[in-house]
């Protein structure tokens, strides 16, 4: 999914939360139909600007506001001498109230409405008008085929607030769902546009907010916020007399046999997030590499658990989990850091142990799942993880009372108390091996340096989703350890000014 630019607003809502605040703007004296009118013209207005050559359009009309809009699309696009046509999934006589409105006012325009049929070939943009907000279940017939068949032409795909057949809840694709090239969502953002397999249909989002009184939209609160730059902490500045004692100490802690690289990655990434210290705890075997690779972290062969108990006083935050492995060694070094009273970012392996039952975590500490681990700590499936991420991981946060970083696509973070924090952006190219070790350690670092655990939760998700798109225009192929220096750079604009 892109943006046409970072300046969408922040706040995410459910669908009922955005139907509740298009009825107070009609309560508060703006005519539905008006309202019905604005976003008409602003889809229009979108849809030129894409396709300004395209010539024709096409409206797949279902039922509700959402088939409205489309019929009034129509009868804009014919205006402007535009071959135009409604194919209606179902009667256009079932419209009612606005909708219904909006239909007069096409066919009195002299729009051609059809009853959909597989076998109408696609003329131009499509105007995907089928669902709006409100859809719950799977989507039934003949609204499938419609959509196979949107999906199916070829042609290009506007998608009227929300690709038809997506959650605006959770993202989730209800069966069949429209991929759309562009999407104008309206009023208010919907959490679902940002989350789940809505990012492989939403295409191009643009928003509009039909002029809504914003004092109405203001009372509303939102489900969640949409991580952006202006409301992330600065990184504390340095004094010209700062060392390195004053910027914390991590610890990372993993790396068995076989798996030193993750624990490695995670030091890299805290020595280059800006810990004054780091220091790591691995299996005898890594230390060598380790040495070479990063001569400026301190590097212990930990045998056992006395080793750690040695270093805990010394340490500001620990990292652990990166290649831990689920063994003794594993079990014993994490008792170490699960008693400690030092702040904490638990990754990979310590929450796989963490599902198992082997060791608690204290309140407060961060920890960082990707779906399959958090599934496990949920005990459900990833599949069912999947259909609601927002939930899993507020619930996530709830059970063990901690900050959830659930990483994937439209990584999440939540807090015990509810907060929410959706992160849009990324990229594919992120998709490889040891990023969420990388991104272990900057959480981890950022802690540190005085962050509070929620501050450098979201700090940390939102630098390290922008250094992948910093290193996508160098194409696929993306090393984890290729994050390191981008993310120092990103960091660095993140840096406060000195007073």
């Amino acid at each position: 999914m892109r943006h046409s630019s970072d300046d969408l607003p922040t706040a995410l809502y459910s669908g009922a939360q955005v139907r509740a605040l298009d009825a107070r703007l009609i309560a508060a004296g703006t005519p539905g139909f008006e309202l019905m009118q604005r976003a008409a013209h602003a889809i229009w207005r979108a849809l030129r600007r894409r396709w300004p050559d395209a010539g024709a359009v096409t409206v797949l009309a279902g039922h509700g506001n959402n088939a409205g809009d489309g019929y009034l699309v129509a009868t804009l696009a014919l205006r402007a001498g535009w071959k135009v046509r409604v194919l209606a999934v179902i009667e256009p006589q079932c419209l009612q109230d606005d909708a219904a409105l909006a239909r007069d006012e096409a066919l009195a325009a002299g729009v051609e409405v059809l009853a959909w049929q597989k076998t109408h070939a696609p003329q131009g943009v499509l105007v995907d008008a089928l669902f709006g907000t409100g859809l719950s279940g799977a989507v039934r017939e003949p609204y499938a085929a419609a959509i196979e068949w949107i999906n199916g032409s070829g042609s290009p795909v506007l998608a009227v607030d929300i690709p038809s057949g997506i959650s605006a809840d959770t993202g989730e694709a209800l069966g069949a769902a429209v991929k759309a090239q562009l999407t104008v969502t309206l009023i208010g953002l919907k959490i679902g546009l940002f989350v789940g397999q809505a990012l492989d249909h939403v295409g191009t989002l643009l928003f509009d907010d039909l002029q809504a009184e914003p004092a109405i939209v203001a009372d509303q609160q939102p489900v969640a916020q949409r991580l952006a730059g202006h409301l992330l902490p600065r990184v504390p500045v340095r004094q010209p007399t700062a060392h390195k004692g004053q910027l914390g100490h991590v610890l990372v802690v993993g790396g068995d046999h076989g798996t030193g690289g993750a624990a490695l990655l995670s030091a890299q990434s805290a020595l280059r997030s800006g810990a004054g210290m780091v220091s790591l705890a691995t299996r005898a075997e890594h230390l060598a590499a380790a040495q070479t690779r990063l001569p400026e972290v301190m590097s212990l062969a930990a045998a056992s658990a006395n080793q750690l108990h040695e270093l805990a006083g010394k340490v500001s935050v620990w990292v652990v989990g990166p290649g831990l492995g689920q063994g003794a060694w594993a079990r014993s070094l994490l008792s170490v850091v699960s008693i400690s009273s030092s702040a904490q970012v638990w990754d990979a392996d310590a929450l796989n142990l963490l599902a198992a039952g082997a060791v608690n975590i204290a309140p407060g500490q961060v920890i960082t799942p990707h779906p399959g681990e958090a599934a496990r700590l949920l005990g459900i499936s990833t599949r069912e993880l999947q259909a609601d991420r927002p939930a899993a991981a507020r619930a996530l946060a709830q059970r063990y009372q901690v900050i959830c970083v659930l990483k994937g696509a439209g990584t999440l973070v939540a807090d015990p108390h509810g907060r929410l924090l959706v992160c849009d952006r990324g990229d594919p190219v992120m998709a490889g091996a040891g990023l969420g070790d990388v991104l272990a350690g900057l959480i981890g670092a950022l802690i540190a340096q005085g962050c509070t655990p929620w501050q450098a939760a979201g700090l940390g998700v939102w630098v390290h989703a922008g250094a992948g798109e910093y290193l996508a225009a160098k194409g696929n192929g993306l090393a984890a350890g290729d994050l390191c220096d981008a993310i120092r750079h990103l960091l660095q604009e993140r840096a406060a000014c000195p007073k």
